[in-house]
């Protein structure tokens, strides 16, 4: 399966709109932050989020985040939010990687492919260990996670943590800063 991960430019083509309309408002603790009534809408909400990875015009309590869309010959299938770092609300849900698939292309090992891009570039940001919290009845993605090496830290309230260790030699710090 050839699979391309890029990075949120801007503009996007008209495609990313679609698949975010595809997606939906959010599933499974996922919230689509591109999904937004009018292309025009959209087009203006880009600038904002590519803005969000280096930090610039963040809401209160949020972290820096880069987007990141996973292509399959050369049609969006999916993406996921990568967050720099962890606050404490970060650590109860949510945690470093968010990730979801255009509900066409399920199913097809996408969303494995899509985290090990992720990790990848948590990896780059120099995050020695990321946090991937899930809902507890959402197998799929607890296969995913623990497809790319997540080990489950603790199952509370209903929610899977799992952790993912990006050090080749011994565990790194994670790069957290409670804000």
């Amino acid at each position: 399966m050839a699979v391309e991960l890029r990075e949120l430019t801007v503009p996007e083509s008209k495609e990313i709109y679609e698949m975010a309309r595809e997606i939906g408002a959010g599933e499974n603790g996922f919230v689509n932050s591109l999904y937004i009534a009018g292309y025009s809408k959209f087009l203006k909400l880009l600038p904002v989020l590519r803005d969000y990875s280096t930090g610039v015009g963040l809401p209160p309590g949020h972290v820096p985040q880069t987007l990141y869309f996973l292509y399959a010959e050369g049609r969006p299938i999916g993406y996921g939010k990568l967050r720099h770092w962890l606050t404490d609300s970060l650590r109860v849900t949510g945690g470093h990687i968010g990730y979801c698939i255009r509900p066409a292309a399920r199913g097809m090992g996408y969303g494995t492919a899509l985290l090990a891009g992720l990790l990848d570039r948590a990896r780059g940001l120099g995050i020695g260990r990321t946090l991937l919290t899930c809902n507890e009845d959402n197998a799929r993605s607890r296969r995913v996670i623990e497809n790319n090496g997540g080990r489950m830290a603790e199952l509370d309230n209903r929610y899977c943590r799992y952790w993912i260790d990006l050090s080749n030699d011994s565990p790194a710090a994670d790069r957290d800063k409670s804000k």
